[in-house]
């Protein structure tokens, strides 16, 4: 239902005082709109048990698909030459940006083919930008006259077709960015002119919408984005947050990220996004996600691209191994077209990813990080670890030419230690190395026999 919002949440979007001093019902904690209390709510534990995301960069952007998803932005108010020859070469004196939007026309967009393919990448949930910067809105938003996908271009919802054909094609959680800000909406002009002094644009539209969002689609990820350069006091995060947290449809399951006004990134909200292809290499004592993009020069479609920008299924999973043994996730960006595929490389990593997720999964799925991340003596080995199983996992992204994988992290004990190569049946030889360390003998394989490509996993029980 997306009916008006009851007082207490009405309270709450515009910033006013006045609630929250009744008791919850059920037992559960009602939070506070401060950060003290947003930021102790436990993150539900799907989350970090998921692992891998994709995120979906779609938006009217697709149609020039040139450059990047800040075409707008470039080309308007920066003043880039590469995007001012391109408008100047390839359209009319007086085309304006909003000329885009009857282009946007999504004519093979077919969220069931789209679920399908998320199903097949092994991610177990998927993240759509509602909105982006420009502002256009992928459902039919009352905030948003005029400029969204029912009123413009492809005449329907798209968030909605997603959202069902997700929840009723697959096991992945559906959530959803928003941005913030919007780069030329006079209201958010009128109050950075202000120094945020006012809050027109928060109170008239992003904080109606982010409302109308939540209680339409109900979804599990909340992906903010885009301050504006504004606090969150501007923004009033943390009031909505509470709401989300207290009151909402989804205030069980949803997480949310830590891009709700400036300061707050790394710092407040759920997990911490810190930067774009945020991937540090170690162990952080937060939860954590890094968001990366397949096309290494854009999150939006860009017809320009050239293979060589695109990563490869062995930069994929070398991202997603490096992320989970360091405790992150992995939202892996795919850019869609203006009438709404999937372009043939995007799906044939995500289908790539999801093949060697059949084999591998165990070693990324509701795994915690292990003692340490990364082998010492052996580079490009990252661990892992099962704790229902009591399993380490060591996932190895060179296959030796010498057949001997040298480990110096796992005290192996003699006649209890087992070492098994996943996808192979029989257990392999080692040996222990001293007090600590293991030099295990992988067996000889044919091409054929290898139980996947572009890294392999040993699982070890019995190690200290």
């Amino acid at each position: 239902m997306s009916g008006p919002p009851g007082r207490a949440a009405l309270l709450l979007l515009l910033g006013l005082p006045g609630l929250l001093s009744a008791g919850g019902g059920g037992g559960q904690p009602r939070y506070e709109p401060t950060w003290g209390s947003l930021d102790a709510r436990p993150l539900p534990a799907w989350f970090d048990e998921a692992k891998f995301g994709v995120f979906i960069h779609w938006g009217v952007f697709s149609v020039p698909s040139f450059g990047s998803e800040w075409f707008w932005w470039y080309w308007q108010k920066e003043k880039r030459v590469p995007y001012v020859k391109f408008m100047e070469a390839n359209y009319p004196p007086g085309f304006s940006y909003e000329d885009f939007g009857p282009l946007f026309t999504a004519e093979f967009f077919d969220s069931n083919q789209w679920a399908d393919i998320l199903k097949a990448s092994g991610a177990k949930y998927v993240v759509l930008t509602s909105k982006h910067h420009e502002g256009f809105t992928l459902w039919g938003s009352k905030y948003s006259w005029n400029w969204n996908a029912v009123d413009v271009g492809p005449k329907r919802d798209l968030v909605a077709e997603l959202a069902t054909s997700v929840r009723n094609r697959t096991d992945l959680h559906f959530g959803l960015y928003h941005s913030l800000f919007e780069w030329f909406n006079p209201l958010f002009l009128e109050d950075a002119s202000n120094v945020f002094k006012t809050r027109k644009f928060p109170t008239s539209k992003s904080l109606p919408e982010l409302y109308e969002l939540v209680t339409k689609y109900q979804p599990e990820i909340i992906w903010s984005d885009g301050d504006g350069n504004a606090p969150d006091t501007y923004w009033n995060s943390t009031g909505f947050l509470a709401w989300l947290y207290n009151d909402s449809p989804v205030r069980d399951t949803v997480v949310t990220n830590d891009r709700w006004g400036v300061g707050s990134i790394c710092t407040h909200g759920g997990f911490y996004t810190c930067s774009d292809r945020y991937n540090p290499g170690h162990l952080l004592p937060h939860k954590w996600e890094n968001c990366m993009t397949i096309d290494k020069k854009s999150w939006g479609y860009r017809r320009n691209a050239q293979l060589d920008d695109y990563l490869t299924i062995e930069d994929l999973v070398k991202q997603l191994v490096e992320t989970v043994s360091c405790g992150g996730n992995l939202l892996m960006n795919i850019g869609p077209t203006h009438d709404g595929r999937i372009a043939v490389i995007f799906e044939e990593r995500l289908r790539q990813m999801g093949a060697w997720l059949k084999v591998n999964g165990e070693a990324i799925y509701g795994t915690k990080p292990w003692r340490v991340q990364n082998d010492t003596v052996t580079p490009e080995v990252w661990y892992t670890f099962s704790p229902k199983e009591g399993k380490v996992n060591a996932i190895f992204l060179n296959w030796p030419a010498s057949g001997m994988l040298e480990l110096s992290e796992p005290q192996a004990k003699f006649g209890e230690t087992q070492v098994k190569l996943v996808g192979y049946e029989e257990p392999l030889k080692w040996v222990a190395l001293g007090e600590k360390g293991i030099v295990i003998a992988l067996p000889q394989l044919t091409p054929q026999q290898f139980p996947c490509q572009w890294g392999w996993t040993l699982q070890l029980t019995d190690v200290n």
